[in-house]
């Protein structure tokens, strides 16, 4: 097959910004330019062109401070694909055994030279203050319940490769609302692009308040279902509850894992997303999980075009301004 060499030119005047924090604070036409940059990585990545020596000379650094599987690594290939260094930091072996601060291990690590720092940390806003403390850019991999851009991003994409458009799509996320950070980012995102959304789970996990800001809530997926085209299955954190938010992990599944026999009420093409790590057996079963309506491992594979898109452009020549 013969391949195109991607030429993106420098990072397009529109947009400003050397961090990416959240959707939150995005526009539709920021969210959409992200999500077309990461389009066109695809299309090489496709074709056979696995370096893409955008970031040559760059160094990013991955700031982690609680696990993480595809994000961790997903942030590493698309920073290697673009020709980047890149540095993983163990927080369990690093200096803030010794006392050292968040801030001045961020600082002391940027003075090595670092360009992008790429944190993930329990405390929401842990991204914000890094980047009002830092001259280099900085992207938010997850910052506790509050938000996971890259990965509303990744979601919002695979929706949009399998259906075109997210005006007037019926989205619903589905579990633990109150501890997700991918369930806002998505929110917000989603929101934006023109789809409808609705959270559903149990009552203790998801908020009337979502209403405020034009967002349907449920507790029953039996009754959204036949009127969803996409369904998103989150995860329960349990290792953010202090209390039991349902009586049992079985009660649970009864009640709000995808199988077969809640996909035969749905309609024909619904989409069937998960962030990930998935508990088989719990959000949703191995059936539907490797059946065809399942675009988890497509999620994977845009995420590392999504991180691409976003580590140019916060990193590549163009303008900034502070945040």
């Amino acid at each position: 097959m013969a391949t195109e060499t991607v030429d993106l030119g420098t990072v397009p005047d529109s947009w400003t910004r050397r961090h990416l924090l959240g959707l939150e604070e995005l526009s539709a036409a920021e969210i959409t330019l992200i999500l077309d940059k990461a389009m066109v990585f695809k299309r090489a990545i496709v074709q056979g062109q696995r370096k893409i020596p955008l970031l040559t000379g760059k160094t990013c650094v991955n700031l982690f401070f609680e696990n993480s599987t595809r994000t961790r690594t997903s942030f590493s290939l698309a920073a290697r694909r673009l020709g980047a260094d890149t540095v993983d930091f163990s927080s369990s072996t690093s200096s803030l055994s010794k006392g050292e601060t968040f801030i001045d291990t961020a600082k002391n690590l940027e003075a090595m030279g670092v360009d992008v720092v790429i944190v993930r940390h329990r405390t929401p806003g842990s991204p914000r203050l890094l980047a009002e403390n830092l001259q280099c850019s900085v992207i938010n991999a997850g910052d506790g319940p509050h938000e996971h851009p890259t990965q509303g991003l990744l979601d919002i994409m695979t929706v949009r490769e399998r259906r075109g458009s997210l005006e007037g799509l019926t989205v619903a996320l589905v579990g633990d609302i109150a501890h997700s950070r991918t369930a806002r980012s998505n929110i917000w995102g989603l929101k934006k692009l023109g789809a409808h959304v609705i959270v559903c789970g149990p009552s203790t996990l998801v908020s009337p308040r979502w209403a405020e800001i034009g967002v349907e809530y449920s507790y029953s997926l039996d009754d959204i279902l036949p009127r969803v085209d996409v369904l998103n299955l989150l995860r329960i954190q349990f290792e953010r509850q202090y209390t039991r938010p349902f009586p049992s992990v079985r009660e649970y599944a009864h009640l709000y894992a995808m199988d077969h026999h809640r996909l035969a009420r749905a309609k024909s093409d619904i989409l069937i997303l998960a962030p990930g790590p998935i508990n088989r057996g719990v959000e949703v079963t191995p059936d539907v999980a490797d059946g065809p309506q399942s675009a988890i491992l497509e999620q994977v594979t845009n995420g590392v075009c999504v991180r691409m898109a976003v580590l140019w452009l916060v990193a590549g020549d163009g303008p900034r301004v502070d945040i």
